[in-house]
């Protein structure tokens, strides 16, 4: 890979994705699977006027031996330091960036109740300093080639040969290439009219339905609107949380899903994949569920705590989207969710409230926002689905055909 292209794609990243401003602290997570990219965006960073860039590498093999030997207590813990250290993040509202390349199946055979548990635990002791920075500071998830991850998609290529055409994949629909910055831009501009014709439809509920046996119906909340690309903080500042994105989203109100929803494509979930899977919802709650395999992840995901259980977002994402036309399954939810509509079980967007900025956390769960330590987004698009917005007055207009936008 041209060493160029990948300076471009930095820069996409720092100035279309964090949008750092003068004097923010940045904190990147990366695994150690291209550091020499890490350091790239660390430079693009500083030229950006950033104060600090602090670098964490991780390795999902320390993961397993973590997990293998600590005891349930040490997995749960948040050491002060660490406490420190987040107390730290949430003062001075630093960016955030998230550099994914995991082995999807990096993370088979460990113990995954004892896993989940500890995450659980320590997701609970962060949650209030991610509630504290929500809305707040800015945060970007993107990807590199790991060579495990080219692997699994490329197996008849050398390992050489298959990170060079992941790298290709990522650029091609993260619209790295050219003028990247200007791409995102006009590509912002795109969903934002979207998100503006379906909001003025006046859609209530959302009827979904397929071939594959997809037969469920989602409310709306009154006051939510659809969103898509960027985001802005509520201080002002604009950035695109997710590179690529191709989706409009909005969060539904909580307790009101009804019927059953058959996944399209597999989902990663810490280093695993739970495949062919389905979940049925009674008054909002996912009572039932089934998957081909692992399907015991799936119901320790559902059950991560008590709103991980209902759904958290609505995200509309058309057939001809960059990710689907590539070919590729990437097994790795960043890129899959934009090959495909999607639904995410556990925490809601405040943001999607219209004027989310006169309501405070409380009031936001009470009109209907879900709130959960979880977020987990698995991929419900066909090419034959159909999803029809239903208005307060009963008509049913339009939103998807085979697939695809109706408008």
């Amino acid at each position: 890979m041209r060493k160029r292209d990948l300076e471009r794609y930095a820069d996409l990243i720092v100035r279309a994705g964090l949008n750092v401003q003068p004097g923010q602290e940045v904190f990147i997570t990366a695994s150690l699977d291209q550091p020499e990219f890490v350091a790239m965006t660390a430079e693009a960073c500083y030229r950006a006027g950033a104060s600090r860039v602090t670098v964490d590498y991780g390795d999902q093999r320390l993961t397993a031996l973590h997990v293998k030997y600590r005891s349930p207590e040490t997995l749960a813990e948040l050491p002060p330091w660490e406490e420190a250290r987040w107390q730290h993040m949430a003062d001075r509202l630093s960016c955030r960036l998230y550099l994914e390349s995991e082995d999807p199946d990096g993370l088979s055979g460990v113990d995954g109740e004892k896993m989940s548990a500890g995450m659980q635990a320590r997701a609970r002791k962060i949650k209030p300093y991610r509630d504290r920075m929500e809305d707040r500071h800015q945060w970007c998830i993107a990807a590199v080639p790991g060579a495990a991850w080219a692997k699994k998609l490329f197996p008849g290529e050398t390992r050489a040969r298959a990170v060079e055409k992941l790298w290709n994949a990522i650029l091609d629909t993260s619209r790295a290439r050219g003028d990247g910055v200007a791409n995102w831009e006009a590509h912002d501009r795109d969903l934002r009219e979207r998100c503006r014709r379906l909001n003025e439809m006046g859609i209530s509920r959302m009827h979904y339905t397929a071939g594959n046996g997809t037969d469920l119906t989602v409310g709306m909340i009154p006051e939510a609107e659809f969103r898509g690309g960027g985001d802005t903080t509520l201080s002002g500042v604009f950035f695109n949380p997710n590179i690529p994105t191709e989706e409009c989203f909005i969060s539904p109100k909580r307790g009101e899903a009804e019927g059953v929803v058959y996944a399209s494509m597999p989902l990663s979930w810490s280093g695993q994949l739970i495949e062919d899977f389905w979940i049925r919802f009674e008054k909002g709650k996912a009572v039932e569920w089934g998957a081909k395999k692992n399907e015991a992840l799936l119901g320790r995901i559902i059950g991560m705590d008590e709103g991980s259980a209902y759904l958290g977002e609505c995200a509309l994402v058309p057939w001809e989207s960059p990710v689907r036309q590539s070919g590729l399954l990437f097994y790795n939810t960043l890129f899959d969710e934009n090959a495909a509509c999607h639904l995410a079980l556990g925490r809601g967007f405040m943001d999607t409230l219209k004027d989310y900025e006169r309501y405070t956390q409380e009031e936001c769960r009470a009109l209907g926002v879900n709130d959960s330590i979880a977020h987990v987004d698995f991929m419900i698009g066909t090419r034959d689905l159909s999803i029809d917005g239903i208005t307060a007055e009963g008509a049913a207009l339009p939103v998807f055909r085979d697939g695809t936008w109706a408008f």
